[in-house]
């Protein structure tokens, strides 16, 4: 099954072969997670795809920005890119993602400008709302308090996205705008233990248990947070749309609309998994924003998206890839897409 575009449907939103064929797009991250989905979609769409390496060209130096722009005169930039890790890895390096992030985006966007993009979509993250928002987190809220602590930096440096996007536009007239993906999930996410999210963390602990006959997990927390969740391929399918019919620096959010216990979720993969053992809630270890669940009608008003595949089936899926590629991803190497 053809992991791109085997879900989509028109009831969801479809971007334009019209609009994309032969156009020039730069994806920063598009080595990535989510950027590796965009990167699919955009060539199925018949664009020309420009996926700088972090090893090349390093968004944390402006002059490498500016040089990657002259070089690929792109007709459009998505700006993925980030350093980004679970609760563990924010923990460990709270002022590398703040800087690192910061910089990466205040440098994609004054070198766009200053070459002349037409448009530049960047992604922000939902780390970036207030640690209390009201649910579901509505846009007008993103600054209505501090976010959770534990990624508080690296959500601050995303958030900062939004506020250029607004200046640059008020000043410049330049056409930008960010979105806001809820937690990622799918084929050919992060499983490394140190530095995942919760969701390959969990399929990895539970496979590795019922392979050496373990009888329980140690996860962390109590298992009480509520998360959103959203396929990859769904973000990738907004974050296109979004570039081709949106054009407005409000935030706008991509999500399912729906939440999950942590509790709930790994009982879920344990059953997907086939790990019959117990499960046992380490509460010396942080629990994370209490709850997230998005509104998600901005998206599905102003450029029609709306997330079309299951929970049940996106997890599915998710443990298939694992499987398949286990032993390439315990041995540290990368699967082939």
């Amino acid at each position: 099954m053809n992991e791109t575009t085997s879900t989509t449907t028109a009831s969801g939103g479809v971007p334009s072969p019209q609009f994309w064929r032969d156009k020039r797009v730069i994806v920063t991250g598009g080595a990535g997670f989510l950027g590796s989905f965009v990167v699919d979609r955009l060539n199925v769409l018949g664009a020309r795809s420009i996926v700088p390496r972090s090893a090349d060209v390093d968004l944390v130096d402006r002059t490498a920005v500016r040089r990657l722009l002259a070089e690929a005169r792109p007709d459009l930039v998505i700006h993925l890119a980030a350093r980004v890790g679970g609760i563990g890895a924010n923990r460990d390096n709270p002022g590398r993602f703040l800087f690192e992030n910061l910089m990466m985006g205040a440098h994609v966007f004054e070198e766009c400008r200053l070459a002349g993009v037409p448009k530049l979509v960047a992604s922000g993250t939902i780390c970036a709302y207030p640690k209390f928002a009201p649910i579901p987190f509505r846009e007008d809220d993103m600054w209505n308090g501090y976010p959770e602590e534990t990624n508080a930096p690296y959500g601050i440096a995303k958030k900062v996205l939004s506020v250029m996007s607004e200046s640059y536009r008020a000043q410049y007239g330049m056409n930008s705008a960010v979105v806001y993906p809820v937690n990622l999930y799918g084929p050919r996410d992060n499983f490394d233990l140190h530095s995942s999210h919760v969701i390959p963390a969990l399929i990895r602990k539970c496979v590795a248990a019922r392979a050496a006959g373990q009888d329980h997990v140690v996860l962390w927390g109590d298992g009480t947070p509520t998360r959103e969740f959203v396929y990859v391929d769904d973000v990738a399918r907004g974050i296109l749309l979004a570039a081709e019919r949106y054009d407005s620096s409000d935030p706008v959010n991509l999500g399912s609309g729906s939440e999950i216990s942590i509790r709930d979720l790994a009982a879920l993969i344990a059953r997907e998994t086939g790990f019959t053992g117990g499960i046992e809630w380490d509460t010396s270890k942080p629990n994370g924003q209490p709850r997230r669940r998005l509104d998600v009608s901005r998206a599905r008003e102003r450029f029609g998206f709306v997330a079309e595949v299951s929970f049940d089936e996106g997890i599915r899926r998710t443990v298939e890839y694992y499987e398949k590629n286990r032993a390439a991803i315990d041995a540290g190497t990368s699967p082939k897409h």
